[in-house]
């Protein structure tokens, strides 16, 4: 199967194989079998590579696909991952191999681990990064806000997912009045801080967006795949006009991940498709915060993002979701240094320039331990 897309369907009950009939069909050709011909039906519908034994009522098949029926392109492949067999309850995807050949079609992450510890000369550190929020500020709140945590030297300062386009900080007018913060900050300090303002906009606007905000000073930017699409998010991280360092945030992704019983685990949404539709950072919920995320479920993610994928660079993990200045100890130890740190409205709790500070000389200190 080498050069086969090879995808894991754990099923529910006692039908198994007639389900895996079903789904190498489904997920192909959609047409019924007996009347394809033979060349289809050989070269083109996915083979039952394996069925395992039942555990817990659940069964593993093993079912592989012709990488053509991609056609090298990502919305065909999460057609052929999770088109219509997400229409069939008691199917979860639990793995997924790409061969090289086809992943090599892919650029990945623009920059990666290795680009941004460069661009920050952060060689053994993790990236310090945060949210502006909460909606409802204005426009000069958030400013502000951008100027006390560029002074103190976080890395990439982003917009909070939820800001759009709302009356209270309408999204140009934001999106300038914070790089301007941004790049007045730096050039006090000397800190090579980045703005990620969120393209959390209509489909007919994002791409345009991109552009505009990068004509307005923004170093990075904020994607949403699971609203505006995972290829949409690839169009731009692989847009040279455009050239700037990509952060995904996973709203509206939750529901593929957190049934036990249906979806596709967090691996492939979170690193795997993260990775190879251009995220140079993939945000997820960390465990024990606000989210159900479990450790392992969290480490899974990183061992995808980061290992090793056809020819695409590795890229950083930001486990965030209610994160405050006493986790970061453990997450050092957890995830090592290949990490953005996240923490959001935490750092409002007290004096935000305090907390800010704090912990920059919490990374500062620590960074040859990491």
């Amino acid at each position: 199967m080498n050069d086969r897309i090879a995808i894991t369907y754990s099923i529910l009950g006692d039908q198994a194989k007639e389900i895996a009939e079903a789904i190498r069909v489904e997920q192909s050709i959609e047409f019924p079998f007996d009347l394809a011909s033979e060349r289809i039906q050989q070269e083109v519908v996915g083979q039952i590579e394996s069925i395992s034994a039942p555990i817990n009522n659940r069964t593993q098949v093993v079912i592989s696909y012709d990488q053509r029926v991609v056609g090298a392109e990502l919305p065909q492949l999460l057609n052929v991952l999770w088109g219509n067999v997400s229409l069939i309850p008691g199917v979860r995807i639990t793995d997924l191999v790409i061969p090289d050949s086809l992943l090599n079609t892919f650029k990945g992450p623009r920059f990666g681990i290795a680009g941004l510890r460069t661009f920050f000369n952060a060689p053994d550190r993790p990236l310090i990064t945060t949210a502006l929020k909460p909606m409802g500020s204005s426009v000069s709140e958030l400013a502000q806000m951008a100027t006390t945590l560029a002074s103190a030297g976080f890395d990439i300062i982003k917009d909070d997912h939820s800001l759009a386009n709302q009356p209270w900080a309408r999204w140009r007018e934001r999106v300038e009045a914070v790089a301007i913060a941004v790049r007045e900050a730096n050039a006090k300090s000397g800190h090579k801080t980045l703005y990620a303002p969120s393209l959390n906009l209509p489909a007919d606007q994002i791409f345009n967006a991109a552009q505009e905000a990068k004509s307005l000073g923004a170093g990075a930017l904020l994607l949403l795949p699971g609203i505006s699409g995972f290829d949409a998010m690839r169009a731009i991280a692989h847009d040279d006009s455009i050239g700037l360092p990509i952060q995904a945030h996973p709203s509206m992704l939750g529901s593929m991940l957190t049934s036990g019983e249906q979806g596709v685990a967090h691996p492939i949404v979170l690193g795997t498709l993260m990775r190879i539709a251009g995220a140079d950072i993939s945000i997820f919920p960390n465990f024990s915060g606000r989210f159900s995320f479990t450790k392992q479920e969290c480490l899974s993610i990183t061992d995808a993002a980061q290992s090793q994928l056809g020819n695409l660079k590795s890229m950083w993990v930001a486990p965030a979701g209610g994160m405050s200045l006493d986790r970061i100890p453990q997450m050092r130890e957890i995830y090592g240094s290949a990490l953005a740190l996240l923490i959001g409205g935490a750092l409002s709790r007290g004096s935000l320039a305090e907390n800010a500070k704090a912990m920059v000389e919490m990374v500062e200190i620590n960074k040859k331990n990491w």
